[in-house]
């Protein structure tokens, strides 16, 4: 008798087990952007004019401006995610964030992640004190060099192009962004920044008696929107809403809230 019920107890946490793995099954969740409610965007608060962080504490700037007319075409709530720029992959690839939407170079990243179209046409500059006899790229050699720990301005002056030029500096430093690098220049601990010429703009625009750039740019390239490889569905959504957003006007008339940095002469979407 004993066995017998032992039997049946074991028959019946079987069906339990079976129909729990079923039930989980059918609820699997549908696809991303057809169920989605939230867009979270991953962004270096301290990158202008791309993404900062406004005096009243809020975060603004071009891209997080883009992502919020993006969200609110598509009935989602935009979350605006500040992150170690160093940090980005482990950000996007732990789901943390969905995108890396902040002047985000793809040349040279096209197997890493899945990319949306271009938007901004960038240039990697470099900028010296306004009193400083340095004019091109030759006249680094013996002077300190600064730029943002894993950034495209890194990967340009990495590339075995840029080898002699770099041997040719007293010291290549990392820095984990930009506003520190640009008081650093300031205060005379380094003799020059490579940075994006957007964000090189926008500290001209309000220290132009401070800095100045170097008329040879270091590089050229272009921005887009980073997503992980497998969220094909939700880029072709942000990229579809875009593409309106060219088609309407909406686009240019973001761009042109940033004209003071050539923001509308650097927008290649469309184009």
């Amino acid at each position: 008798m004993k066995k017998f019920f032992a039997l049946l107890l074991t028959m019946a946490m079987s069906v339990s087990v079976l129909a729990g793995c079923g039930g989980s099954e059918a609820e699997a969740p549908a696809d991303d952007a057809a169920e989605r409610t939230t867009f979270t965007v991953g962004f270096d608060a301290e990158y202008p004019p791309y993404g900062y962080r406004t005096e009243d504490g809020d975060y603004a700037g071009f891209d997080l401006d883009l992502a919020a007319e993006v969200c609110a075409r598509n009935g989602w709530e935009l979350v605006k995610q500040p992150i170690d720029w160093n940090a980005k992959d482990m950000e996007l690839n732990s789901g943390a964030i969905d995108c890396i939407w902040n002047g985000f170079t793809m040349n040279g990243r096209e197997a890493d992640y899945l990319f949306s179209e271009p938007y901004v046409d960038n240039s990697i500059v470099y900028v010296v004190r306004a009193d400083d006899t340095i004019q091109t790229e030759a006249d680094l050699a013996g002077k300190y060099v600064i730029t943002q720990a894993g950034s495209s301005a890194l990967t340009a002056l990495q590339d075995e192009a840029k080898a002699d030029v770099v041997a040719s500096f007293a010291a290549l430093d990392e820095i984990a962004d930009y506003n520190t690098a640009f008081m650093n220049l300031e205060a005379g601990t380094n003799d020059a920044i490579a940075v994006d010429i957007g964000v090189a703009q926008y500290q001209l625009q309000t220290k132009a008696d401070k800095f100045r750039m170097l008329e040879e740019p270091l590089s050229t390239e272009q921005y887009a929107i980073g997503f992980r490889l497998d969220d094909q569905e939700l880029r072709d959504t942000v990229q579809a809403t875009l593409d309106e957003m060219v088609e309407d006007g909406t686009f240019a008339e973001i761009a042109a809230n940033y004209a003071d940095y050539n923001l509308d002469k650097m927008v290649c979407l469309g184009k």
